[in-house]
């Protein structure tokens, strides 16, 4: 017996290895007020913006600052800057639906999830998250596809093999710790855009959160190729796919915060947030 106790040591130490929690989970994609957030702060306080008017590149610092914040006040007078613009015909639905939202995060959403931080840890929280990403596999694949991106599809492949084998079906994620494999971060409504096909209109579901008429179709046939579609019944791949959310959520508390602290418009900064970091993603 105690000849296997090295082996033993070697082998947890090897699960150790593979286990390892990777804090990029890929989860920022499922969470669009999380993705407007982030991106919207970034852009509140750039202070380099990559898209200025020549004519005005010696202009002193403050001279650019207050042209930042003219385009946002002012968006007819600067159209050589090029802004990210959606139409937002469901304007008033739109702001009603925002409040609520707003109100059910505080209320509601927020201090469940900081209960559920409380009795569970952050590693176990990020081991899920690695686990829905796993899962979500087939989405990232078929759009990588779609959009001729042959060598994301293979490291997709490549990741779910690595991460369901060595990382007991994704709840680590080897695929990046160990081998650096990163995950493409691809969906239909950036395939999509890839196309051609413009955002739409902005659209902001109850709950859900920002989108546009683009990347509601995308989700929609995403659905097609969501492994949790397929759960039977309906009730049960509801709540899963609400668990996930949830505890993606509990990874990003405060990020949702920033941006109304940095808003003077919370509504309109989230909104050309997100769509500036949708725009991106197409884009890479």
């Amino acid at each position: 017996m105690h000849h296997r106790k090295p082996v033993l040591t070697f082998v947890c130490v090897l699960l150790a290895v593979f286990l390892g929690v990777n804090t990029h989970a890929g989860g920022a994609q499922l969470n669009p007020v999380a993705m407007a957030a982030q991106a919207a702060v970034s852009a509140t306080t750039d202070q380099t913006p990559t898209k200025e008017n020549p004519a005005e590149d010696s202009a002193p610092k403050q001279g650019d600052d207050a042209e930042f914040k003219d385009d946002f006040d002012f968006p007819e007078d600067e159209a050589s800057v090029s802004p990210v613009r959606i139409a937002d015909p469901l304007a008033p639905l739109n702001r009603v639906t925002f409040q609520v939202n707003d109100k059910l995060y505080f209320w509601l959403l927020k201090p469940a999830a900081q209960g559920y931080n409380f009795v569970i840890p952050k590693d176990f929280r990020f081991c899920v998250s690695n686990f829905f990403s796993n899962v979500m596999t087939p989405v990232r694949l078929a759009n990588c596809i779609l959009q001729g991106k042959f060598k994301n599809a293979g490291t997709e492949v490549a990741r779910f093999f690595v991460n369901t084998t060595f990382g007991i079906l994704g709840f680590g994620d080897p695929g990046k710790v160990v081998f650096n494999m990163d995950i493409s971060d691809e969906d239909l409504g950036q395939t999509l855009g890839r196309w051609g096909f413009g955002n739409g209109f902005y659209i902001v579901w109850p709950i859900v959160g920002p989108s546009s008429f683009r990347d509601s179709v995308g989700f929609g046939g995403d659905l097609f190729v969501n492994p949790l579609t397929y759960v039977e019944p309906f009730a049960a791949a509801a709540a899963i796919g609400g668990y996930r959310r949830f505890n993606d959520l509990s990874l990003r508390i405060g990020e949702y915060e920033a941006i109304k602290e940095a808003a003077i418009e919370p509504y309109t900064a989230v909104r050309d947030g997100y769509i500036q970091f949708r725009n991106s993603l197409v884009d890479k």
